[in-house]
């Protein structure tokens, strides 16, 4: 999260409710807080918005207004907090599933709101970051998978042994200065386009 201040929005209809958040959030020292009145064109004013945090609250949300909620917590990619006074399981499911940061059952309390913003931020952080090692992993073994592939391909094509194969591979590399798998890619393509 950003050394700034956080920008938070409320999603919340009545005001009563959005005012025990926006008190919590307020005594807990966050000042930049803007509340959405109401669900029409949410996510285009979450993403004029641009908030670091959005918490929702929802009273006893229907089952489209939650399917609603959880689309907002899959595009926004931020920490999402709901509140909610009754549930069920596959609720809670879905929650998780949309990557909801906190899913809070009959807990709209003043006094509980930065404990659980402080949570869910945590929880985005650690999530996201989760996210970025397993994706640089899938990149790194999809990498693998094509130099493996050009390496056959140039085995077959030279009639050269592997290391020989992947010590071409790197040289080219080096002098057009991109990376290994680059070339790779390159030299599989130009193997499927002259089968």
């Amino acid at each position: 999260m950003p050394d700034r201040p956080l920008k938070i929005v409320v999603i919340e209809e009545s005001p009563v409710r959005a005012a025990i958040l926006e008190d919590g959030l307020r005594e807990a020292g966050h000042s930049l807080v803007m509340r959405i009145p109401d669900r029409a064109n949410l996510l285009e004013r979450i993403y004029a918005i641009d908030p670091d945090v959005i918490l929702i609250d929802l009273e006893n949300p229907s089952r489209d207004v939650l399917e609603q909620m959880f689309q907002v917590s899959r595009a926004v990619k931020r920490p999402v907090g709901m509140f909610v006074d009754q549930t069920d399981h596959s609720s809670i499911e879905a929650a998780i599933d949309a990557g909801v940061s906190a899913y809070v059952v009959d807990g709209l309390k003043k006094e509980r709101v930065k404990p659980i913003l402080d949570t869910m931020v945590s929880r985005h952080q650690a999530f996201a970051k989760l996210r970025a090692e397993l994706d640089q992993a899938k990149s790194q073994l999809e990498e693998r998978k094509v130099v493996d592939r050009a390496k056959g391909v140039l085995m077959r094509q030279k009639n050269i042994g592997e290391e020989q194969a992947y010590a071409l591979l790197r040289t080219v590399a080096m002098n057009e200065k991109k990376k290994i798998s680059e070339i790779a890619q390159a030299v599989v393509t130009a193997a499927e386009l002259l089968k």
